[in-house]
């Protein structure tokens, strides 16, 4: 099996614009719209295809790409297709998804992504973890799985073992250490579905480790494998917030439940004096999480040895102490999320 091969799924898209696109769209089209964004030359577009027959999602996805192709200001059309939910056929389910998302790079969301993992298996549940960073992955380091290669069996892959009780697929896994993936849209996409349709035998959770923004990964999964609920990571600061926002509304628009809002690199204590400071500021993603009407997940701390242990391939949330609780308790209130929403 090779990973990377053709998929579909298109994407982008942060920002407002867009509102006077949907007047060029079919009727029924225009009908389905649940988003249309116009950001920088690119209209991303959610449509509800529910009740549509593969051919009539087709047709609908070409005519609004024919519609929209060389509007003003349009340099390119993406389209996801949001279809009705599976019905219940009594066959064994796959593992439930949690993405990890954020609206923005540098908040930490690869580390947390990482640690929710490892704590939701020591709290008892079976779990996986997708690296779905394709350009950036960086889960083989942080498990401590880094240059070791997966493998696949009967046309899928077989995730690799780590030693806290998380197998993991990452895009590392398929390349040597510090590799460019320079990969466009489709092959992309493709690589995302064969991570997350791998053999997860006995796996009730899959966490997946979204890349940073709103783009092809996130449309792919939304429309191929949509998530149970998406957690949301932010640092305190006003910009990244905004961003956390724009991750909010795309998961809202394609009706994927927002479990909640995290505080990542929330206050820093000196080892040395015991001084506390907020280089990042304080308490900025609970009161966006009390504006969005969102629940508020915690705080983890900027911490230097959340930093190292990460580098060093061993989680933070396998351990004990302040910062182990930390993810411990984001865990608990993660698991009793997936316990309430069946």
């Amino acid at each position: 099996m090779t990973i990377g091969g053709a998929g579909t799924g298109d994407g982008d898209g942060a920002g407002d614009g867009g509102e006077g696109l949907k007047a060029l769209l079919p009727q029924e089209a225009a009908q389905r719209v649940q988003s249309l964004r116009l950001v920088e030359g690119t209209a991303t577009l959610v449509l509800d295809a529910s009740g549509l027959p593969p051919a009539g999602r087709a047709a609908m996805e070409a005519g609004v790409r024919t519609a929209l192709q060389g509007a003003p200001g349009v340099v390119q059309v993406r389209v996801a297709m949001m279809a009705d939910k599976a019905l219940d056929t009594g066959a064994p389910k796959g593992p439930r998804i949690v993405a990890v998302g954020s609206g923005k790079g540098g908040v930490g969301k690869s580390t947390l992504a990482a640690n929710l993992a490892v704590a939701l298996a020591r709290a008892g549940r079976r779990v996986g973890l997708v690296d779905a960073d394709i350009h950036g992955p960086s889960q083989a380091r942080l498990l401590g799985t880094e240059g070791r290669r997966a493998t696949a069996h009967e046309g899928k892959l077989v995730p690799v073992e780590s030693r806290w009780g998380v197998p993991a697929l990452s895009m590392a896994h398929f390349s040597q250490t510090g590799q460019a993936i320079a990969w466009r849209g489709p092959k992309i996409s493709g690589a995302l579905l064969q991570l997350v349709d791998a053999h997860w035998d006995g796996a009730e959770v899959l966490v997946v480790d979204l890349p940073p923004g709103t783009g092809d990964v996130q449309l792919t999964m939304l429309q191929r494998c949509p998530p149970a609920g998406a957690v949301i990571v932010s640092t305190p600061q006003d910009l990244a917030l905004l961003d956390a926002a724009r991750a909010v509304e795309l998961f809202a628009q394609s009706k994927v439940p927002v479990i909640g809002l995290v505080e990542n690199m929330a206050g820093y204590v000196c080892p040395h004096c015991g001084e506390r400071s907020d280089p990042f500021g304080a308490g900025g993603a609970e009161a966006a999480a009390r504006d969005m009407g969102l629940p508020f997940l915690g705080r983890i701390p900027l911490d230097i040895a959340i930093r190292r242990e990460g580098d060093a391939g061993t989680p933070t949330a396998a351990g004990d102490g302040p910062q182990a609780a930390a993810f411990a308790e984001l865990a608990r209130q993660v698991g009793r999320w997936l316990d309430e929403h069946p």
